[in-house]
């Protein structure tokens, strides 16, 4: 498990709320691998990815941050589905996002 956690450039920004509307707005295109799962929460998302197994579990935290947590399913995909992630971040998002700290849970010996 691998906890982002992302840090927007000016306290006005919401990202949350970009996120959520760039998922759906690439859903309702037809594009994008990342997608929403589940029912509606107020601040909370989870995302599945079309390739890899497992899910994000993200939500609104105070001053905007947003805290997301990658969970894959069977622990061999789990760089891939960060760098997945990452990489949504920076392609759409970069001009809002002062930092993204990642956190490595440790394993069990």
């Amino acid at each position: 498990m691998i906890t982002v956690t992302i840090t927007p450039r000016y306290e006005d920004d919401n990202l949350f709320r970009l996120l959520v509307q760039k998922e759906l707005d690439l859903r309702r295109a037809g594009r994008g691998t990342l997608h929403r799962h589940g029912p509606k929460k107020k601040n909370q998302e989870k995302w599945v990815h079309a390739s890899y197994k497992g899910w994000i579990n993200f939500q609104k935290a105070l001053g905007g941050t947003v805290v997301a947590v990658i969970q894959p399913r069977g622990g061999e995909n789990e760089w891939q589905m960060v760098t997945s992630f990452v990489g949504f971040l920076y392609r759409h998002f970069r001009k809002y996002i002062a930092s993204v700290n990642l956190s490595f849970e440790e394993e069990d010996a």
